[in-house]
């Protein structure tokens, strides 16, 4: 059985892996991507527009591709840089005390723009957004994701958040949901929470992807709920991530506030509601639940699915690393070589961080039962 160490190496690999294949098919339909490649895509691949990724449109000037993570990655390690300095659960005042000034300060290589560069100039207006209202408009961190728009942009780089509460689902669902109030709100808020407690419950030493789901649909809400439950019974019918593509989207579209066209949203898209979900981590679900936990199978089902499929791959390649399924080292090895990141430093930083958090947690419980105890005995006294 996988211990913690490996649980969390497994998780953090597997999500830059899962993202780094996703990126240059990503905002692709299946029968895109299968034209494209002439077949489905099995591995690390180059460029959608091979040597003209520099200037071709709606990709430039991002080298997506080759082994290139993306904003997915960049920013899951930046969030294990915030446990590393705090050392301690998180909350939305982290994000705002630790993560923003990271992202604005400090230059880092950034695989896609192959330059060093802050982070901020890399990420997405969704993601920017932290920069703009925390450190510019000092809200409230609590509230700072209201009005962003709603999408996977808080749950993309969750992944370490179940991680240190491994085991614990219920402890990652509420501390996620706590510091994503920064990012996001309504549908995107609840994603990044339940993901969290996804990574968590795959932690545990005897989860399957069965059990993932169901810790999942216990602790979910409203459309998520209902959008992870649609994906996991048609999942549960598919053996083989080619039968489930199209069922899946099926499954999840009357959630998914994008449509159709993924480059070209609707205009009730990315708005807070009680019905909707996103798109993206209902699906790595369901390609968890098809693949029968296998990494490989989980990830390459993602990327094949288009669409937000970085997002998905990440999150997919998470929770496949989560139960202990192996990580390809070929895979592994290229992308780290490729995006100039040493994958398993984050992973190892995280794993002390979490075992210091688990016996301070221990003892805060110990000093708790103490004091109740203590409590109780006086009451029955009287």
């Amino acid at each position: 059985m996988a211990g913690l160490d490996e649980r969390i190496t497994g998780a953090l690999v597997g999500a830059a892996v899962g993202d780094a294949l996703g990126g240059p098919v990503e905002g692709y339909t299946p029968e895109q991507i299968l034209e494209r490649h002439a077949g489905r895509v099995h591995g690390i691949v180059g460029p959608w527009n091979g040597d003209a990724w520099r200037t071709a449109r709606p990709i430039a000037p991002y080298h997506k591709g080759d082994g290139h993570v993306t904003d997915d990655t960049l920013m899951t390690h930046a969030l294990v840089r915030v446990y590393a300095q705090v050392r301690d659960h998180l909350d939305a005042y982290a994000v705002a005390d630790h993560l923003v000034p990271d992202l604005m300060t400090n230059p880092r290589w950034i695989p896609e723009l192959e330059a060093e560069a802050l982070p901020l100039q890399r990420i997405f207006l969704a993601e920017k957004w932290l920069v703009a209202r925390l450190h510019y408009g000092h809200v409230d961190p609590r509230e700072a994701g209201v009005g962003n728009i709603v999408n996977c942009g808080a749950a993309m780089y969750m992944a370490p958040v179940g991680l240190v509460n491994a085991a614990n689902p219920a402890g990652a669902y509420a501390e996620a949901a706590d510091l994503a109030g920064a990012h996001q709100s309504s549908y995107g808020r609840e994603a990044a929470a339940v993901f969290a407690a996804a990574v968590a419950a795959a932690c545990a030493p005897d989860a399957t992807p069965d059990s993932v789901m169901g810790t999942c649909l216990s602790l979910a809400k409203d459309g998520t709920r209902a959008a992870i439950e649609a994906v996991g019974e048609v999942a549960s019918r598919c053996t083989d991530f080619e039968s489930a593509l199209r069922p899946l989207r099926e499954a999840v579209a009357p959630y998914d506030t994008v449509g159709t066209d993924y480059r070209t949203p609707s205009l009730g898209a990315r708005r807070p509601s009680r019905l909707h979900a996103i798109e993206e981590l209902p699906v790595a679900l369901g390609m968890l639940v098809v693949s029968g936990g296998d990494f490989r199978h989980a990830v390459l089902g993602s990327v094949n699915y288009g669409r937000d499929c970085d997002s998905i791959a990440t999150m997919a390649g998470a929770l496949a690393g989560a139960l202990g399924s192996e990580v390809p080292s070929d895979w592994s090895k290229t992308v780290a070589e490729a995006s100039r990141l040493d994958l398993w430093e984050p992973a190892r930083t995280l794993t002390e961080v979490t075992r210091e958090i688990f016996e301070r947690d221990v003892r805060q419980r110990r000093s708790h039962e103490g004091a109740f105890a203590r409590l109780r005995s006086a009451g029955c006294s009287d």
